[in-house]
């Protein structure tokens, strides 16, 4: 069994009825599982990666240890109107609506080479929106970080273009 699965708890009916909510808190209140999953994302990251950019909320968690580990900038992305400078923007479709990412203007320069870090494969469709956004910068993703992928959601499907490595797959 995987060794960060017994950090996983699982929480039904969270955040609605029907969904049972991967909670990675006791994953992070463990100081040897969360630096064994750190560690992991390290041994996952290829050589020559120039920044570090993760998703919105529980991404920067991993991705900003993952940076520091690393000795490179992180660069966040956010949900529209949580950044202060001039951002670019992507729109993408959620399975009801649509949702808008942003990352800084100058957060990303042109030929870097990035990894792109985020806590849950789920679906997929921000993850892809995110890798359409950083390559708009003119960077490209070299591989994407997950810790957790649930496999049934075949979100992978949408990163077909893209290394992806989860430390997790439930």
């Amino acid at each position: 069994m995987n060794e960060i699965a017994k950090f996983i708890r699982e929480v039904p009916d969270f955040p609605k009825p029907g969904i049972l909510f991967r909670d990675i808190t006791p994953l992070l209140e463990d100081a040897r599982g969360f630096t064994s999953a750190i560690r992991k994302f390290v041994e996952a990251t290829p050589a020559g990666i120039d920044k570090v950019v993760a998703i919105e909320s529980r991404g920067f968690i991993f991705g900003a240890a993952l940076a520091y580990a690393l000795h490179l900038g992180f660069v966040p992305v956010r949900k529209s109107g949580k950044l202060p400078w001039e951002k670019v923007k992507i729109s993408y479709d959620l399975e009801y609506g649509t949702d808008t990412l942003e990352i800084h203007r100058d957060g990303l320069k042109k030929g870097e080479q990035v990894v792109l870090v985020d806590d849950l494969l789920a679906t997929g469709g921000t993850a892809a929106a995110c890798c359409q956004l950083i390559q708009s910068c003119g960077a490209s993703v070299s591989r994407v970080l997950f810790l957790i992928e649930l496999k049934d959601l075949n979100g992978r499907s949408k990163l077909k273009d893209y290394q992806v490595i989860s430390l997790l797959k439930l």
